[in-house]
């Protein structure tokens, strides 16, 4: 089995777990996911699965999508709602016309300290495992982000709902403290969901529960072929005779095969996928993927 399938993510399941459960029912295939979700957090997760793991390098870019809640009033160790208070105030009221004010502070490029509670390595190890060893962690460096788009309304007196488009990269942890420090009170993300990841929406997804049963039936649980996940990368079609020299390494055989104004392109042969390649020049690539044979 290789291809992708689009999990709706449940609350409480980290992602490895996740992967985990998969990879039990499709051995020995191997198995990643594209964005990590917090065990809190809801929805789109991909799950590649066999030779569509080599594909994460070229799916990782693109928007998220998410919907949540922030809470106002208390700020977490982590930032969310699994993490220890460490500072809580009254919450103000918060005039409806404000948000507008405070959402258009963060559209745009903008620049964010990623918690500490993060996969954020210093001197090779992940800083949550420096913060859960105790004693004081340096905060990373800020980072500049993307927002696309950032909608806030009131939900409840110390409740905010949100809706963001994002940059990968983002921290939506981050984000609500940030947004919390405007309003002059600690907050922290009460629920987050993810409702696109790139190319991946939740409309393609299957609840977990779903797509295991799915799986242990024999059947594919809405799998997406490796081909239809490049979508965006322009095409070459290989011969017979291409697909073989590809398949010795040979990044000649990609000569003139490049289309116009392409970076990088999939390769196919017969409706498969045989290689992704870069192009180098007008007339030259050389390999980036190859894939084996189905």
């Amino acid at each position: 089995m290789n291809g992708i399938i689009v999990i709706d993510k449940p609350a409480g399941a980290s992602s490895a777990e996740v992967v985990r459960l998969v990879k039990a029912r499709v051995k020995p295939a191997r198995v990643g996911h594209l964005g990590t979700l917090d065990p809190f957090a809801t929805g789109v997760l991909p799950i590649l699965v066999g030779e569509a793991t080599k594909l994460a390098p070229f799916l990782h870019e693109g928007e998220k999508h998410y919907a949540g809640v922030i809470a106002l009033g208390a700020e977490t160790d982590t930032l969310d709602p699994t993490g220890a208070v460490t500072r809580s105030a009254p919450v103000p009221s918060v005039p409806p016309a404000a948000l507008d004010e405070i959402a258009a502070r963060f559209h745009g490029e903008i620049e964010q300290t990623p918690p500490v509670y993060s996969a954020i390595k210093r001197a090779g190890v992940p800083l949550y495992k420096l913060a859960r060893r105790g004693g004081e962690v340096a905060p990373p460096p800020p980072r500049k982000v993307i927002v696309a788009r950032l909608a806030l309304a009131i939900a409840a007196p110390d409740r905010l709902r949100f809706d963001l488009v994002c940059s990968p990269g983002t921290y939506v942890r981050a984000l609500a403290r940030d947004i919390g420090a405007a309003l002059g009170v600690p907050a922290h993300l009460a629920e987050l969901r993810r409702i696109r990841s790139g190319r991946f929406a939740i409309e393609m997804a299957r609840p977990l529960a779903q797509a295991l049963a799915d799986l242990e039936q024999g059947r594919d649980a809405g799998l997406i072929g490796m081909r239809a996940a490049l979508d965006d990368l322009p095409e070459a079609h290989a011969d017979a005779a291409t697909e073989k020299r590809l398949r010795h390494g040979d990044s000649r055989a990609l000569d003139c095969l490049a289309p116009p104004q392409a970076k990088y392109f999939k390769v196919v042969a017969d409706g498969r996928l045989v290689a992704i390649a870069e192009a180098t020049s007008r007339v030259t690539a050389v390999i980036a993927r190859i894939f084996a044979e189905e």
